[in-house]
């Protein structure tokens, strides 16, 4: 691939700066817009099972508003019809808007025909079809395909007809109920000004690197093919057309590219201090997480627990632009545990009480207990702060 020639250089502040008002973590919190204003910005919010202080979708909005309602979170996210649910960074929640930019994958899904291995009837392919467009959305259960578990091989003919029908774009889900998934047809839940379009791929796929390259602020080529987790010959050939500008960022070793509009202005204003799901998009990619803020962080939630080093849900503390720190939570009735704590330095206490505290308070906890610390001399201050 030729690289143009770089158009600005960066230092490895601004670059971090840039980043941080890109995910909306760096000046006031556009409250008037909501979740819905921070799910339009970023442009995909990952799910994921797990709930420990929350479920991880919950987490991002909190980050960046602030103990914004929980109730306030679902509604935005599923009961009005302005959003979906498909595999972009992973399984994601999208804003309604992005459907058409998924045309190339729900095709790419089509012509590969058997998706993770199953094979399906047409006849419970088109039962499944039947059945919501004569019954309306349903819930799996509803749908008669669920199991005990959520093992792809112990689903239904049923289930994998649905999840196939998800993949190929003929049904969607855009509401929960509870954790479950409830699917509709396409065609009667996305506004037909957005289902009637087809783009190609070479537009899907510009529009989507753009729309990273935005949420990303800076990012090298890697950083913005693990977004939507494009392949690399897609990038490559949807990168001229996306309006991104080449950069250069001090310490960085990769080719970069820039956001146009993050470049209009320096990126100033008031940090925020909080508590980060090791799923946010801010962190979700360990290499940029390094590059940028100079932490290695992994979710240990998968690895034995004899192995783990920060806990089972380790949280990134973000304080002044910086991750200074990692957090293990846990909820025993109204207390926050902070089962697991590491600062990065001793002068980061007063951040973690206020993160912890806000935490507790955004749960609906009014007390927390600290269980281990890396580093007890901070334990009577952080002690102090927190009574």
């Amino acid at each position: 691939m030729t690289v143009p020639s770089p158009v600005l250089p960066l230092s490895a502040d601004q670059a971090r700066r840039i980043a941080l008002r890109a995910q909306g973590l760096l000046g006031a919190p556009d409250r008037r817009g909501g979740v819905r204003q921070v799910l339009r910005h970023l442009g995909a919010v990952q799910l994921d099972t797990i709930s420990v202080l929350a479920r991880s979708h919950e987490l991002v909005p909190y980050a960046r508003l602030g103990a914004v309602g929980r109730r306030t979170v679902e509604q935005a996210y599923w009961w009005h019809g302005t959003t979906f649910e498909y595999w972009s960074h992973a399984a994601c929640i999208l804003p309604v808007e992005e459907w058409p930019l998924f045309a190339f994958r729900r095709r790419a899904y089509r012509a590969k025909g058997n998706l993770w291995g199953h094979q399906v009837s047409p006849e419970a392919y088109r039962e499944v079809i039947a059945r919501l467009g004569a019954e309306g959305p349903l819930t799996s259960t509803e749908l008669g395909g669920a199991k005990k578990t959520a093992e792809w091989w112990d689903w239904s003919d049923t289930k994998i007809a649905v999840e196939r029908a998800l993949a190929f774009g003929d049904v969607v889900c855009a509401e929960r109920r509870g954790w479950k998934r409830v699917y509709a047809l396409a065609e009667q839940t996305v506004p037909a000004e957005l289902f009637g379009q087809e783009l190609s791929d070479a537009e899907c796929l510009e529009r989507l690197v753009a729309q990273a390259g935005a949420a990303l602020g800076v990012a090298t080529r890697a950083d913005l093919m693990d977004y939507h987790r494009l392949k690399g010959a897609q990038l490559d050939a949807a990168l001229p057309g996306s309006g991104l500008l080449p950069v250069t960022v001090e310490g960085w070793s990769a080719p970069a590219w820039a956001d146009p509009a993050a470049l209009e202005s320096e990126p100033r204003g008031r940090h925020r201090t909080t508590l980060l799901s090791p799923f946010d998009s801010l962190v979700w990619d360990r290499a940029r997480t390094e590059r940028i803020f100079g932490m290695t962080h992994r979710l240990e939630a998968y690895t034995p627990k004899h192995k783990r080093v920060h806990g089972y849900f380790a949280m990134p503390l973000l304080a002044g632009g910086q991750l200074v720190g990692r957090v293990d939570p846990a909820r025993e009735g109204r207390t926050l545990v902070a089962r697991q704590i590491s600062l990065h330095a001793p002068k980061h206490v007063e951040a973690l009480a206020e993160a912890l505290r806000e935490a507790a308070a955004w749960v609906g906890c009014d007390s927390v207990r600290v269980e281990a610390l890396d580093d007890e001399s901070v334990r009577p201050a952080l002690a102090k702060l927190l009574a």
